[in-house]
């Protein structure tokens, strides 16, 4: 691509004109471990039961090969599709769509990759799924879509920006982990195997509050207005809801803060995503000043309970967590010398998470910028 040369100049190309299907089933039982394709777009192990299950029929994704669930569109809409870049192969279910690319002079399979992971993409590809309550889409229609091919030059320029950026993200959750280990090592050393402790009512401990039954009608993508927090953000730590509806002060939620999601799965985390608001059937948990008791703590104490509480309510279609619930959890403290001592080293280990993760959540955005360029550049 010379200097003038933008996408723009770039014909869009039918990606049936680069890629065949492959269809190499595990007739040998050479893999038997099938593989499944997640919200975000990587390979994982199959949650299916194949005890009993024929794996010979299963299909075998070689290196730079793709699998896609053309029948299945998941959860936010995104079609599952994943490129398998180790030389041992993987093996998946008989339904998947298994291909690779054809003019490898032209076309690289990270960057193909990364095509598939823009948010346009999943948009055009359920533009084009049928009628079926599942969300089938056509094969067809997968060949028939077109994306813009620049020189290879330019699409290693691409990859090696976009994987600068991955390698960074994994430093940073690696981070995060050991964190996070050493977090939850003091709590068990401080909390769980001391002698001199006792159980004291959450409500004691933290300022507790319920959401607020924002109007959903008033909801919208303009980031200029509000961002609200729903229970589907909870785990993600961000949000892309805004809102124009303003409340009162103890519904703002702040970076250091526990959320609980109170329907469906009880999503716990201690919030790093800023300023935000909170939405009805979200539970925020904030210690109390003076207490030396730090969120960390709180939310190694009720973390069981809670998932003991969603996994123990049945009968209605989705659990509920309740005031009365949140009533009977109780935090284990310690002396008030021990307290002052491990609250410090408590608040040390939690911003240095939260910015990890603030970071993170930029580094993701870049990414995000990166792919939409993929077709304005």
């Amino acid at each position: 691509m010379n200097r003038t040369e933008t996408m723009y100049d770039i014909d869009y190309q039918r990606l049936g004109d680069y890629i065949r299907e492959v269809n190499v089933r595990n007739r040998e039982l050479r893999v038997t471990k099938p593989m499944g394709i997640n919200i975000d777009k990587h390979f994982m192990p199959s949650v299916a039961n194949i005890i009993g299950t024929d794996l010979s029929a299963y299909k075998l994704v070689c290196k730079n090969q793709f699998a896609c669930n053309l029948m299945h569109v998941g959860r936010d809409e995104k079609i599952p599709m994943a490129m398998w870049n180790d030389a041992n192969p993987i093996i998946v279910s008989p339904a998947y769509f298994v291909f690779e690319i054809t003019k490898t002079e032209d076309l690289l399979p990270e960057y193909l990759m990364m095509w598939f992971r823009r948010a346009e993409f999943d948009r055009n590809a359920w533009f084009y799924t049928d009628a079926d309550v599942r969300g089938g889409m056509n094969k067809d229609a997968l060949l028939d879509m077109r994306l813009p091919i620049p020189t290879l030059a330019r699409q290693r320029e691409i990859v090696s920006e976009y994987e600068t950026l991955t390698r960074r993200i994994r430093l940073n959750e690696q981070m995060i982990a050991k964190l996070e280990e050493t977090a939850q090592a003091l709590y068990r050393k401080t909390f769980v195997d001391n002698i001199d402790k006792q159980n004291l009512p959450l409500f004691d401990i933290a300022d507790i509050t319920y959401g607020f039954p924002f109007n959903s009608e008033l909801f919208c993508d303009d980031n200029t207005l509000f961002p609200i927090i729903r229970i589907r953000d909870i785990l993600s730590n961000k949000t892309e809801t805004f809102t124009s509806e303003q409340v009162d002060k103890k519904y703002e939620i702040n970076d250091g803060d526990i959320l609980v999601g109170m329907d469906g799965a009880f999503h716990m985390t201690i919030w790093s995503g800023g300023y935000a608001l909170q939405n009805q059937r979200i539970v925020k948990i904030v210690p109390k000043k003076g207490k030396y008791v730090s969120a960390y703590q709180i939310f190694y104490s009720i973390y069981d309970a809670i998932k003991q509480l969603e996994s123990s309510i049945e009968g209605t279609t989705v659990a509920h967590l309740s005031d009365k619930d949140m009533r009977k959890l109780s935090i284990i403290v310690a002396s008030t010398k021990i307290q002052e001592k491990t609250y410090s080293l408590f608040e040390t280990l939690n911003r240095s998470v939260i910015t990890y993760k603030k970071e993170n959540l930029k580094l993701n955005e870049l990414q995000s910028l990166l792919l939409a360029r993929m077709g304005k550049e």
